[in-house]
């Protein structure tokens, strides 16, 4: 029997708000395991670490790797709180995980729904479910207030 649905994108949004206080974008990520342990988690780091593919993301799926001894995560979940770019869409498909939750839609730089669609691309490998709109308004929030705060 399927255990039911059970969201992380609070500890995305935790990750986000991490982020913020570090002066990085508000952007958090959360990889989840097939049986629901956390295998990684992170904000935006690309400001620390001069790193331009330093992206959530991209962090949380470097971590999970690391956890889990395995350059795949197949079975896993991603929880971001702004729609992934083109850059990262691509590494979600390399590490073919399985559900992809996300917040805020991303109109300028998104790689999913906007922009580049990358998952509905024809040479797309592997394409995870999507599931947006996941606590869309605090993701939002999240991000205007940083701006606003920066113009």
């Amino acid at each position: 029997m399927q255990s039911p649905f059970r969201s992380f994108m609070d500890l995305a949004l935790a990750e986000a708000r991490a982020a913020a206080a570090r002066g990085e974008v508000p952007v958090g990520a959360v990889v989840v395991g097939p049986d629901g342990t956390i295998l990684g988690a992170a904000g935006n780091e690309t400001r620390a670490l001069r790193d331009p593919s330093a992206h959530a993301e991209v962090q949380a799926i470097r971590a999970a790797c690391v956890t889990s001894g395995a350059e795949r995560l197949p079975g896993c979940d991603l929880y971001v709180t702004l729609e992934p770019c083109a850059a990262c869409a691509g590494v979600i498909a390399a590490a073919r995980i399985a559900r992809l939750y996300y917040g805020a839609a991303d109109p300028k730089s998104g790689g999913v729904a906007q922009g580049a669609r990358v998952f509905s691309h024809p040479q797309t490998h592997h394409a995870p479910e999507i599931y947006d709109g996941i606590a869309a308004p605090e993701a939002e929030a999240l991000l205007r207030g940083f701006f606003r705060e920066r113009r």
